[in-house]
């Protein structure tokens, strides 16, 4: 076999975080006794967060202080003052109780599994993670399972996959393989730390960022025939 390790991103690649997201949301919004309207209230959240994760991802902002200051910015959008404290706790207590896999994640780790070892490295909250993740029923199956929050390190900086290697006592870089949906994070991670990457692409998006995976797939199941090149 090529590969010995696979290191799978979570969200959007295993779980389906839109779904989690989605009602986590609306529970915070009603909690709150706001007028919810999904098609308005969610998009405009959605595009704060995208937004905030990647001023994450390129060092602008921390972890800590995105928990917050993404509600902060939703409460001056929508003009509604809000606590956004309060309003961010409301939101990851609901979103920690919401692990949704998608329908051919369970039946793949669990063919893989028997003949690879697995990791999960997530760009993450670990309150939110912990519980999603780690409380799964497909955990039992990862040797490793990565938090960035919890390791203070996050994808694409290449010593988050370092750090999930080091726990698996593995050092050959040629034997791995990095799946994940996003480019900017688990492809460029990937590549940083110069080992083999899966880009996975649900929706058939077309790549204009200059960032080249080794293999793209648009199925979880055609990663199994990734593996037999």
């Amino acid at each position: 076999m090529k590969y010995e390790i696979i290191i799978f991103d979570a969200d959007e690649t295993l779980f389906d975080f839109k779904k989690s997201e989605r009602d986590a949301f609306k529970n915070a919004m009603l909690e709150f006794n706001i007028e919810y309207d999904e098609n308005y209230h969610l998009k405009i959240y959605q595009d704060i967060n995208t937004l905030i994760w990647k001023e994450f991802e390129e060092g602008f902002i921390t972890q800590e202080k995105l928990k917050i200051e993404r509600f902060k910015r939703l409460s001056d959008k929508l003009k509604i003052d809000f606590d956004e404290y309060r309003f961010s706790k409301s939101y990851m207590k609901h979103l920690a109780n919401g692990s949704f896999l998608y329908e051919n994640s369970l039946n793949l780790v669990k063919k893989l599994h028997k003949d690879y070892k697995l990791a999960i490295v997530t760009n993450g909250l670990k309150n939110v993670q912990d519980n999603r993740i780690r409380k799964s029923i497909i955990a039992k199956y990862f040797d490793a399972i990565v938090i960035s929050e919890e390791v203070k390190i996050s994808k694409p900086n290449p010593k988050i996959f370092e750090y999930a290697l080091k726990n698996m006592n593995h050092t050959d870089k040629s034997k791995v393989l990095m799946v994940g949906d996003s480019l900017t994070s688990d492809i460029q991670g990937g590549i940083n730390f110069g080992i083999d990457t899966c880009w996975y692409n649900p929706s058939e998006t077309q790549n204009v960022t200059g960032i080249t995976p080794t293999y793209e797939i648009s199925n979880l199941i055609a990663l199994n025939d990734v593996l037999k090149i």
